[in-house]
C-alpha cells in the first residue's frame, strides 16, 4: 500500500487504530546522512515497549503511575521509494493486549498525554503544510527577484556598453593603464 506523503500515511494508520481499537503512536523515523529528510518511520501502538524505570537516577519520583506500556508488537514500517512514494514495508497487526471496541470508549480511555499527543500531532501536521505553502511563496518570490535582477544587470551592462561607444577616450587615461 502506498501513500503521496509521510503524513498520509501517518493518517491512515491513526484512522485504522480508532477503527480497530488502539491509539496510534510515532515511534522512530531513519533520515538521510545527506540532507537530513526522513526516509522511513515506525509507527505503532501505543501499548509498544515497556517503560524503563529511571529512579534514582534522577532522585525520587515525584509521583509514581503505572505503566501504560504492555510491550506490543503492533505497528506499521513506511519508507519513501525512488518515486517519491511512501510504502508500507511492514506490517504486525497482532495485539498483545485487549482492544477496545468503539472510537467512543478509545477516546475515554486514553490519557490525557495521549490526547495532548494526539492535538499537538494534529497541530504540527498543519503547521508542517503551512510551512511547505509559504516555502512556496518565498521561492516564487525568490525567483522574481533574480529574474528582476538579471533584467537589471542586463540594463546596467546596455548602459556601460553605451557610454563606452559615445564617450571620446582621453588619451592620457589610455597612457597610464
Amino acid at each position: 500500500m502506498g501513500f503521496d506523503s509521510e503524513d498520509a500515511a501517518k493518517i491512515f494508520y491513526d484512522e485504522y487504530a480508532r477503527r480497530v481499537g488502539f491509539v496510534m503512536r510515532v515511534m522512530s523515523c531513519r533520515r538521510s546522512e545527506r540532507d537530513g529528510k526522513i526516509l522511513a518511520r515506525r509507527l505503532g501502538c501505543n501499548k509498544e515497549g515497556y517503560c524503563v524505570s529511571i529512579r534514582g537516577k534522577f532522585g525520587p519520583v515525584r509521583k509514581p503511575r503505572a505503566s501504560t506500556r504492555e510491550g506490543c508488537k503492533a505497528m506499521i514500517h513506511v519508507k519513501v521509494d525512488r518515486a517519491g512514494k511512501w510504502v508500507i514495508t511492514k506490517f504486525v497487526k497482532e495485539h498483545n493486549h485487549p482492544l477496545v471496541i468503539s472510537p467512543r470508549e478509545a477516546r475515554q480511555t486514553m490519557d490525557e498525554k495521549d490526547k495532548k499527543i494526539q492535538e499537538l500531532t494534529a497541530e504540527l501536521r498543519n503547521k508542517k503544510r503551512l510551512c511547505a505553502a509559504y516555502q512556496e511563496q518565498l521561492t516564487a518570490f525568490v525567483k522574481i527577484v533574480e529574474e528582476h535582477n538579471d533584467q537589471l544587470s542586463k540594463k546596467v551592462q546596455s548602459v556601460v556598453n553605451n557610454i563606452r561607444k559615445y564617450e571620446p577616450v582621453d588619451p592620457g587615461l589610455m597612457r597610464r593603464s
